[in-house]
C-alpha cells in the first residue's frame, strides 16, 4: 500500500494557499491606497456571497468553469496551451443548441443527442489544432486563437434569420430555435433558486478526469508526455499520436461547458449566450493545479468572486476590484508554484543525500565488523 506523504500534501495545498492570502494582502494594500476601507470591503462580499441565492448562483456558475477549468488542464497536462477552449464551447453550444431547436423527440434521447453533439463539434475544431502542430509544427497557442476568432465569424454568420437564426417575438433579438421542454435538464429544487441539475454531469466529468490520468495507460503516456516528450518517444509512447487525441479530448469537453447555460437556463443561443469562459478556465486550471478537487475548490472561489463583486457596486466601491483580486491571484499563483516547486526539489535532494549518507555508514560499519 503507497505510504501517505502528509508533507507532500501540505506543500500541494501550500501554493493555493499562499497565492489566495497574498492576492488578498495585495487587494487590501491596493484599497488602502485608494481611500477604501479594504476589510469592510472583504466583509461586504464574505456576507453577500453566504447569502442562499448566493450559494446557489456560486454552485451554478462554478459548474461552467469546472468544466472550463478541466477542458484546459487537459492541455496543460500534456504541455499544451489549448487557448481555443473559448471558441471551441461557443461553436460546440451554438451547434447543440440548432440541432436541439431542430428537433422534437423525448428528452432521455434528445438530450443525449445534443450533449454529445457539442462534445464532438468541441473535439473536431479542437482537433484541428492538434493535426497542425502534428503535420506542420504549428503552435497550438497560435492555431487556437486564430481558430477563436474563426468561431466568433462563423457563428455570426451562420446566426442571422434565413439561416440558423431567427427573430423573437418582439422582434429585438436574434437566437436560435429554444429548445422544446423535452430538452430542459432536470433542476434540484432549491429556495430561492433550482441548482442545475448539470451539476451531476461536471461532477460524473471530474471523476473522468481524475481516473483516465490515474487509472488508465492512456492518462499514465500523457503525463508522461507532458514531463518530456523525447523520454516519452523513447519508450515508445507515439507522441503525435497522443497530441492530437489530447486536443480532441480537450475540445471535447470544451463541448460541455456551454452546456449548463443551454441546458438548465437560456434553452437557446443568442447574443447575449456567455463568452471569455474559455479564459477563465485557464485561470482556474492554474489555481487548481491541473487536479480536479483544486479545480472545483478554484471554480467556486471565483464564482464567490464573481457574486460578491456586484454587492460592492452598491456599497461604493469600484466594481473592478474583484478583476483585480482575480488578475493578482493569477499572478501569485505562478510564483507561489515555483517557490513551492524549487522548495520541495530542494526537500526531496535532502531526502535523497540522507538515504545515501545513511547507507554509506551502513557499509563501513559492515567492513569494521568483518
Amino acid at each position: 500500500m503507497k505510504k501517505f506523504d502528509k508533507e507532500r500534501v501540505l506543500l500541494g495545498l501550500a501554493a493555493p494557499v499562499l497565492a489566495i492570502v497574498v492576492a488578498f494582502l495585495v487587494t487590501a494594500v491596493v484599497l488602502a491606497a485608494t481611500g477604501k476601507e479594504p476589510f469592510n470591503a472583504f466583509r461586504i462580499m464574505f456576507d453577500y456571497g453566504s447569502k442562499s441565492d448566493s450559494q446557489v448562483y456560486i454552485l451554478n456558475k462554478g459548474t461552467t468553469y469546472y468544466l472550463a477549468g478541466l477542458a484546459v488542464a487537459i492541455g496543460f497536462r500534456m504541455n499544451l496551451f489549448n487557448i481555443g477552449v473559448d471558441g471551441q464551447y461557443r461553436l460546440a453550444a451554438f451547434f447543440a443548441a440548432a440541432l436541439g431547436g431542430a428537433l422534437t423527440l423525448p428528452g432521455i434521447v434528445q438530450i443525449p443527442l445534443i450533449i454529445l453533439c457539442a462534445m464532438i463539434v468541441g473535439a473536431m475544431w479542437a482537433g484541428i489544432a492538434g493535426v497542425l502542430k502534428v503535420t506542420r509544427g504549428v503552435s497550438e497557442v497560435v492555431s487556437t486563437i486564430m481558430l477563436n476568432a474563426i468561431a466568433t465569424a462563423v457563428i455570426g454568420y451562420l446566426l442571422q434569420v434565413g439561416r440558423l437564426g431567427q427573430l423573437d417575438e418582439a422582434g429585438t433579438k436574434i437566437s436560435t430555435k429554444p429548445l422544446p421542454e423535452s430538452s430542459h435538464f432536470f433542476e434540484f429544487p432549491t429556495e430561492p433558486a433550482p441548482v442545475w441539475g448539470f451539476i451531476v454531469v461536471a461532477i460524473i466529468a471530474g471523476i473522468a478526469f481524475w481516473f483516465t490520468l490515474a487509472r488508465t495507460r492512456f492518462g499514465f503516456d500523457l503525463r508522461t508526455v507532458g514531463q518530456s516528450g523525447s523520454a516519452a518517444e523513447a519508450s515508445g509512447v507515439n507522441v503525435k499520436k497522443m497530441i492530437v487525441t489530447s486536443m480532441l479530448f480537450s475540445g471535447a469537453m470544451a463541448g460541455l461547458i456551454g452546456m449548463p447555460t443551454l441546458l438548465n437556463d437560456s434553452y437557446e443561443y443568442g447574443g447575449d449566450f456567455p463568452v471569455g469562459i474559455g479564459f477563465t478556465g485557464i485561470a482556474i486550471a492554474l489555481l487548481g493545479r491541473n487536479n480536479p478537487v483544486g479545480i472545483a475548490l478554484g471554480a467556486l472561489l471565483w464564482a464567490f468572486l464573481e457574486r460578491g463583486s456586484g454587492q460592492l457596486e452598491f456599497q461604493g466601491y469600484d466594481k473592478e476590484i474583484v478583476g483585480v483580486i482575480q488578475g493578482v491571484i493569477v499572478l501569485c499563483v505562478v510564483i507561489a508554484y515555483e517557490v513551492v516547486r524549487r522548495y520541495g526539489l530542494k526537500r526531496q535532494q535532502r531526502q535523497v543525500g540522507a538515504k545515501l549518507a545513511a547507507q554509506a555508514r551502513n557499509s563501513e560499519k559492515q567492513e569494521v565488523s568483518a
